[in-house]
């Protein structure tokens, strides 16, 4: 048995169904490696000694790329009325660099300087939030706003957009 063909082809299984960074891919091939049942332990350390050079010939080839993967990331996640601070958390679990994230982040504040707002407004109408003059309720949708990530200021903004 091969042991970096066997990676390899793990890996471009993941990858064909699922964009990754360095990091969240080293993490599902430890996992798939743990989970082999007809390996022995020396194979399986063998395994997880050759996860280091399989993900360096892939970045070098650009099968998988931080910045890229980021940049889709915040993109489609701003759109779907996530919050910064969703975004930044996510990223940072999925193990892309903190000072890369923040670069990337300014990079989309400048070229779209409303879309927190824009994005809390969508999160706002899919929560069917906003909709009450009560105080009560509308602590509740502050509430919800704040869970999801949005801070006060643009919570008051969009809730009172949409009364």
């Amino acid at each position: 048995m091969n042991i970096e063909n066997t990676l390899k082809k793990l890996a471009l299984s993941y990858l064909s169904k699922y964009d990754s960074t360095r990091k969240n891919l080293e993490m599902i091939l430890k996992k798939k490696i743990f989970r082999m049942k007809e390996t022995s332990k020396k194979e399986k350390f063998l395994f997880y000694d050759s996860i280091k050079k399989i993900l360096d010939e892939f970045e070098s080839k650009k099968i998988i790329n931080d910045e890229n993967f980021a940049e889709i990331k915040i993109k489609n996640l701003s759109s779907n009325g996530k919050s910064k601070y969703f975004i930044e958390n996510l990223l940072l679990k999925k193990g892309v660099e903190k000072k890369l994230i923040k670069e990337l982040i300014k990079k989309f504040d400048e070229i779209n300087p409303d879309w927190e707002i824009e994005s809390a407004l969508l999160f706002a109408k899919k929560k069917k939030l906003g909709k009450s003059d009560l105080l009560e309720k509308k602590n509740k949708d502050l509430a919800k706003m704040a869970r999801a990530g949005f801070n006060y200021e643009i919570s008051i903004k969009v809730l009172e957009k949409i009364l």
